[in-house]
C-alpha cells in the first residue's frame, strides 16, 4: 500500500491535489474515463471542503490521505467544519432543484466513483472515494 498525505487551506491549492492524483495514476494505470471520473469527484469534494466545511476560513484545512495498491485507489478528504446533516441536502433531481446553482457536489462526487462513504459530526465531514482498477 502506497499513501500520500496532503493539507490544502484554500481552492487556490487544487493543482497540488491533482499533480498528485496524476502522478499516482502513472503508476496506477487506472483507465482514462475512470482517472478522470475520479478526478473530478476528489476536486469537487476538496473544493466543497474548503467552501461549505470550513468556509473559506484560511486557519482551517482540510486533510487528504491517498492510498493505493494495486487493486484500488482510496481518497479521504476530511474538513475541519462543524458538520451537516446529509439528509438536509435537497435531491438535485426533484423539479424545485432542477435550476440551482448549488446542492449538487455530493450527488455528482456519489455518481463518479465505484465506493462512496460519508462520515460527519461536529468537528467536521470526512468523504472517503474509492476506485477500483477493474
Amino acid at each position: 500500500m502506497k499513501e500520500y498525505n496532503l493539507n490544502i487551506k484554500q481552492r487556490s491549492e487544487i493543482s497540488i491535489v491533482e499533480d498528485i492524483l496524476h502522478k499516482i495514476n502513472k503508476e496506477f494505470l487506472l483507465g482514462e474515463e475512470k482517472f478522470v471520473n475520479l478526478l473530478i469527484a476528489v476536486t469537487e469534494a476538496v473544493i466543497n471542503a474548503v467552501v461549505h466545511g470550513n468556509k473559506n476560513n484560511p486557519g482551517k484545512q482540510v486533510y487528504l490521505n491517498l492510498q493505493y495498491d494495486d487493486k484500488e485507489i482510496t481518497v479521504k478528504i476530511k474538513d475541519e467544519g462543524e458538520g451537516f446533516d446529509p439528509k438536509k441536502i435537497p435531491d438535485p433531481t426533484s423539479n424545485e432543484n432542477l435550476f440551482k446553482e448549488s446542492g449538487r457536489g455530493i450527488f455528482i462526487i456519489r455518481s463518479l466513483v465505484d465506493k462512496f462513504e460519508f462520515k460527519t459530526d461536529k468537528s467536521g465531514s470526512e468523504l472517503i472515494l474509492t476506485m477500483y482498477k477493474k
